[in-house]
């Protein structure tokens, strides 16, 4: 069994957790330019085809998901003085930083092909780099605490901050970047190149800030922290004991719910510049006061996460939140589709605004309580294998959600292709047939998707009594 110098089950420093938290917000930055900026970016004003982007993200994905649970692994076994965690994550923030700028700089007049092979080194690269950091850091949450609720307490922190740094980045390019770029021959700056050029300088800058800030604050933790026993491993063992950790019906059920949900996600995200600029057609001005005001939503979504745990516990709090958000959310598109709603006008801003940001609220909330449920999985897991393995939990997490995001991202280019929705236009010169049935395919496909990941949830069988019983069986708990 690892060796654990000192348990720590009571309440974490707030620096500790607001340095903690603050490190996700280099994921929540990556996260939110290739989700919601990069597939336009690279179609609209770079030229490349909408399947050939779609190609490259998912190839890019697949490839990168490689890397998780070796990096997982590697970190829960790891023998250093700086602890299992913390050398890698110091050693991810240069190169985060400069594949992520590479990533937003593309050679000019290349051709198709070439921005292809581009495109995919560079997504590979970022996202490689940056699991050297947000793995071994999602793994530190467990072995910070071993508490029920203030689990869900850290993980708003970092949930809180993930969804903060992507939408501070968000906000500047609408509100700061893309009106200073309007020129006379490019009217919306949302459609110049230089504009992303100067969003990569400030991104990766923030970036590598955030990950070094996270490292250094919760450095002083690493005494706390558990140390793994020196044995030396045979590549054989080390799938044995990761399909060992892995093989249970709870986790299973986080499998299958991360499974929907990062599908739902990549495909919702990978269209909302297409729905908020085409479908909608806002201007920026307004789109940048709609991710405006996701600060306030997603710091709600965050604060409601642990109020959920205690009221309902975290299985039933997720099941309530996630139906909430199934009969909320199809309300906004099903009010343009049927002509309740004109795009362009200010009752489409406000119904967009409002939808918008009761599904950020619920989405946060959801994914604070999905990720403190994988924490109680540890102590589960360790009674069963006499193993802690942090790492391998959430690389398989963040495994799942890469390739399903790219089947999601994947599925958002399907959907343009059935719509038939051109490239490099404006949004005057989409016809209206292509937006009904952009939204007309969009809607149920996400409708179901939620559905399934309400119903996936359900065999998950860790409550607050079985972790309590956890932490007794490992002389970690009361009585």
């Amino acid at each position: 069994m690892t060796k654990t110098p000192e348990l720590n089950d009571s309440k974490l420093p707030l620096g500790t957790k607001l340095t903690y938290g603050f490190g996700s917000a280099a994921f929540g930055i990556k996260d939110a330019g290739l989700q919601i900026f990069l597939l336009m970016f690279y179609t609209q004003i770079i030229g490349v085809p909408a399947p050939v982007v779609g190609l490259a993200l998912t190839v890019a994905l697949v490839l990168d998901a490689v890397s998780d649970p070796i990096v997982g692994y590697w970190s829960d076994n790891f023998r250093s003085k700086w602890g299992r965690r913390h050398p890698f994550m110091y050693a991810s923030a240069v190169p985060v930083a400069v594949f992520y700028f590479l990533l937003w700089t593309p050679p000019r007049n290349w051709d198709a092909n070439g921005l292809f092979w581009y495109l995919l080194t560079m997504a590979v690269l970022t996202r490689t780099a940056l699991t050297f950091f947000e793995t071994p850091s999602a793994a530190l949450g467990p072995e910070l605490t071993r508490d029920y609720d203030e689990r869900s307490t850290l993980q708003s922190w970092r949930s809180f901050f993930g969804w903060t740094g992507g939408n501070a980045m968000t906000v500047m390019m609408f509100f700061f970047l893309f009106p200073a770029f309007i020129t006379p021959e490019i009217p919306n700056g949302q459609f110049n190149r230089d504009a992303y050029g100067v969003y990569a300088w400030v991104a990766a800058g923030v970036m590598f800030t955030a990950i070094i800030v996270s490292s250094l604050g919760t450095h002083g933790q690493i005494p706390k922290l558990t140390a793994p026993p020196q044995r030396k491993l045979t590549l054989a063992a080390v799938f044995r004991e990761m399909i060992e950790t892995l093989f249970n019906k709870s986790m299973g059920a986080i499998f299958l719910t991360a499974i929907i949900a990062s599908t739902t996600l990549g495909m919702g995200q990978a269209l909302s510049t297409y729905m908020s600029t085409y479908f909608w057609r806002l201007q920026p001005e307004q789109i940048g006061m709609i991710t405006l005001v996701i600060f306030i939503s997603a710091a709600i979504g965050a604060a409601l996460a642990p109020v959920m745990t205690k009221r309902f516990g975290k299985k039933r709090g997720i099941i309530i939140i996630g139906t909430l958000g199934l009969i909320t959310f199809p309300f906004a598109i099903a009010m343009r589709l049927t002509g309740m709603v004109t795009p362009g006008t200010d009752s489409a801003f406000w119904v967009v605004l409002v939808q918008g940001q009761v599904d950020v609220m619920l989405l946060v909330c959801q994914q604070v309580l999905l990720i403190s449920m994988i924490s109680d999985l540890v102590e589960q897991a360790e009674v069963k294998t006499g193993r802690r393995s942090e790492g391998v939990f959430f690389a398989a997490n963040t495994f799942i959600m890469k390739v399903t995001t790219g089947i999601g991202l994947m599925a958002a280019t399907v959907v343009l292709a059935l719509a038939q929705f051109p490239s490099g236009v404006a949004p005057d010169q989409v016809p209206d047939s292509a937006l009904v049935t952009l939204g007309w395919w969009y809607l149920p496909a996400i409708i179901v998707l939620r559905l399934a990941m309400i119903l996936s949830i359900l065999p998950y069988a860790v409550d607050r009594k079985s972790h309590e019983d956890n932490l007794r069986k490992l002389g970690a708990g009361p009585g």
